[in-house]
Order: C-alpha cells, then structure tokens, then sequence
C-alpha cells in the first residue's frame, strides 16, 4: 500500500486548493504531512536539500529580470508607438486592427514573455479603437486574449525558464523548439482574422481613407522611428541566446537594461514609473518562486516515495502503447487547464510525466513543446481562463463575459490544430536545437 501512497498527494492538494487555499499553501502542506508520514522526520533534509536547489539554480536567476522588462514596457507607454507603426500598415486589410492587435503582442511577447502586462496593456489600447469602428466584441475578445497569451510559447518565455530545470532539459534548448510552432500558432491567428472578416465584413471592417492619412513615406519614418528601437532590444534578447552568446539569464538581463533605455530613448522615463516596476517584479517573482518551491517539495516526496517507479510498473501492466500515453497525457494536461493556473500544471505535472515520456521513447524538448501549446489552452479555457480575467480587468461593461467565452473559442481550434501540427512534424520542435547545437 506504500507505493500507492503517492498517488493520494494529487487528490488531496486540489481539494485543498478548491477549500481556498493558495497553490504554494496547498502543495506545501500536502508536501510535510505525506513526507513526515512516508520518510518520517528524515524529510526535513530532503527539504532543506529542494530549498537549496532552487535558491541556487542559476537559471531562474532570469525570472524576474524578464518580469521587470514586461512591467517597464507596461509603464512606458511604448505600446502607443508600437500599435501606430503597425497599424498604419494593417488598417486596410479585413480585420486590421485586429491583425495589428496580434502582431502588437507577438513583438510584446518577444520582449518579455510576461502575460499579464501584455494583455493588460494591449486590451487598454485597442479596444476602444475596436469599439470606435464597431468591431465584433467576440472578435475583440478573442483576439485580445490569444493574442495576450502568446508569451508562453513565443521565445523568451518565464514558462520554458521554469519548465526546463523541471523537465532536466536545456532552456536553451526549449526556446529555440518553441520558435516555429509559436510563429506558427501565431500565422494561423492571423489567416484566421483576415478570412473570417473577409467573409464576414462587419466582424472586422476595414477603416476607409480619410484626409489626414500618412503618406507612403510619412509611414516608413513612423515604423523606423518606433518599430525599430524595440525590435533592436528582442534581437538583443533574443539574437543573444539563440546564438549562444549569452544564457537566458544574461539574455534577460541584457533585456531589462534595453526595457530601461527605451523608456528613455522615448523620453517615458519617471522615477515613479521604474518603482512601480520594481515593485511589481518583486510581487510577481515572489510568487512564482513560492510556488516554484512548494513544487519542487511536492514532486520530491512523490518520487522518492516511489511515485514514478510505481507509475512505470502500472503503465507496463496495462501496456498503453507510447502514443495512447503521450494521447492521455495531453487530455490531463488540457482537464487540468480547466481548474489550475500555468505554474501550478507545470509544477505537478512536468517532473511527473517527463520521465514517462522519456521511457516511453520520445524526445522530452519535443515533449515539453507540446506541453507548452496545452499550457496555451490553458489560458482561455473557463472557468480558470486568466487571459480571460485579465480582459475583465480593463474592457468597458458593454463587452461582457460571454463575448468573451465565444471569442477564445475559434482560437482554442487553431491552439489545437498547432498540436497536432506539432505531433505530425516533430523536427518543427527538434531541427533549430540539433542545427544550433552543432553551431556552437
């Protein structure tokens, strides 16, 4: 019955976690009372031996470095300069500004992977243009929530730093797999608009030409101007790990000096603006690094209470075949997104099918990739859905919360249909890493 004995953990951190308490909270006390009762007061070490991992783990060095650049580009007001120099040039097309909204927050993405301040600042900037030009508020919705959550699977992402010590993989590796699925996911939202409000016009109207439009030239100035700074500061980020000068932790902090600089360059600087910042690093770090810790108690106990091994012995018993698992393992993740946040997933699960996956034959990068694309259904599938909650925070009421469900619905599809994109052409996920590998 002790082996069995770990498997009792899951059942009782959500119960905990649905009576209220946080995620850390949960986890930690379910982590004590099963470690007392399986090691008895031995576990104190194994503790003590988790904090220490974490507290010297290099990599998550890089956590609050990227939060700070998300939340210095949230108080900077260069989202303003961004969404002109893109929609000048979309405005046109079927659904342009909903095309200029998503292409917005892939270049936000690309600056920091920090959700939230993407989401939170675009939603502010474009919905009451949406409005104006009476766009459908499903649309606006929708767009704004995919569009906000790209962070997770576009290069750099917090989630791919957490995730690979987890999975004992390589970040850097993850960040360049993620690089053609997020483009990827990214393209389809984009053919999405585009067809959809070609089809269906007042879903997304074009905007007609009016007098006071910039000219052919008068445009190139404006993009040069406004377009140019920030993508010098994600090919700095970016350019840096992917051609391994820099760690992602050096790469992030490269970053958060540019984030500080642009702010500058556009004359947005304020000593309260970078407090601010600061202040919300330090909040926003310090959860992820809780609950990071309560995490790694939790799977510690599981695994050395013979949690894997057990869960080996019972998957050889029944002989799924490696993709049944792989199939049943992705349906637990995406169930799971229904209840729990990203970090709580990521912190239960990763170390607990990983080394499944890997017995099982398949590639863990590759694995962790199509992890990552769940984790992206994760924010739009109610009733958790932050992407959701975070739109609540900043549309008007007449943008209520079941435009909000109808509009995520349409892309939750194309989340899916990148999966098994992915499933179909593992070398999407593994070719860049081999290629980069040998580069270096």
């Amino acid at each position: 019955m002790i082996d069995y004995l770990p498997f009792f953990m899951l059942p009782v951190a959500f119960v905990l976690m649905f009576l209220g308490i946080q995620v850390a909270f949960s986890m930690m006390i379910t982590a004590v009372l099963f470690g007392l009762f399986i090691f008895g007061d031995r576990v104190v070490f194994q503790f003590i031996e988790k904090i220490e991992d974490i507290s010297s783990n290099f990599v998550f060095a890089a956590i609050p470095l990227f939060v700070f650049m998300g939340a210095v580009l949230e108080k900077s007001g260069i989202a303003d300069k961004l969404f002109e120099a893109i929609h000048i040039w979309t405005r046109r097309l079927p659904g342009g500004l909903a095309v200029a909204t998503i292409t917005m927050c892939i270049i936000f993405a690309a600056s920091s992977g920090v959700i939230g301040a993407t989401e939170s600042v675009v939603g502010l900037l474009t919905i009451p243009i949406m409005l104006r030009y009476k766009y459908d508020k499903s649309m606006i919705s929708g767009s704004i929530c995919a569009g906000g959550s790209l962070g997770t699977i576009i290069p750099p992402s917090v989630v791919a730093v957490v995730m690979g010590p987890l999975a004992n993989v390589s970040v850097g590796d993850l960040l360049y797999g993620m690089l053609f699925p997020g483009l990827i996911m990214a393209s389809l939202y984009l053919v999405y608009i585009i067809v959809l409000c070609t089809i269906y016009p007042e879903k997304g109207p074009r905007i007609p030409p009016e007098p006071g439009d910039p000219t052919f030239k008068e445009k190139l100035w404006i993009s040069t101007k406004n377009l140019v700074p920030p993508l010098m500061m994600i090919v700095a980020v970016l350019g840096s790990i992917l051609l391994g000068l820099a760690s992602p932790t050096e790469a992030a902090a490269i970053g958060a000096i540019a984030s500080v600089l642009l702010t500058v360059l556009y004359k947005n600087f304020t000593w309260k603006g970078l407090y601010d910042s600061l202040i919300k690093t330090v909040l926003i770090t310090a959860m992820i690094m809780a609950v990071l810790l309560a995490g790694s108690l939790f799977t510690g106990v599981f695994i050395g209470g013979g949690g894997i091994n057990t869960a080996n012995q019972l998957i050889g018993q029944m002989q799924l075949s490696p993709w049944f698992l792989l199939g049943l393992m992705m349906l637990i993740i995406f169930i799971a997104g229904f209840f729990l946040d990203w970090i709580s997933i990521v912190l239960i699960f990763v170390p607990l099918f990983t080394p499944l996956i890997v017995g099982a034959g398949f590639d863990p990068v590759w694995f962790c990739i199509l992890f990552l694309i769940m984790i992206q259904t994760s924010y739009l599938t109610p009733p958790m859905a932050p992407a959701i909650f975070y739109l609540r925070a900043v549309a008007p009421e007449e943008i209520n919360i079941m435009h909000m469900y109808k509009g995520v619905v349409p892309f939750i599809i194309l989340q899916t249909i990148t999966l098994f994109i992915v499933i179909a052409f593992p070398s999407l996920v593994t070719w860049l890493p081999s290629i980069m590998l040998n580069f270096k």
